[in-house]
């Protein structure tokens, strides 16, 4: 597993708090808001899109 700071865009990755907790998929859209924050949209292996704070995720090892 993996922290915040190696976060990229394509990386598998785990949401493990918020709203959207369990869900997993890959990093897409990195994005740092005015307050510092980093936002990300995860993008679900059957398509559906979702926003959440990189503080939420974590990037794990690919599962084929």
């Amino acid at each position: 597993m993996s922290t915040l700071e190696n976060l990229k865009d394509g990386d598998p990755c785990l949401v493990i708090g918020g709203t959207h907790k369990g869900k997993s998929g890959k990093v897409r859209d990195i994005n740092t808001s005015k307050t510092g924050h980093i936002t990300i949209t995860v993008e679900q292996e059957n398509g559906p899109r979702f926003k959440t704070l990189g503080k939420n995720v974590i990037v794990v090892p690919e599962i084929n």
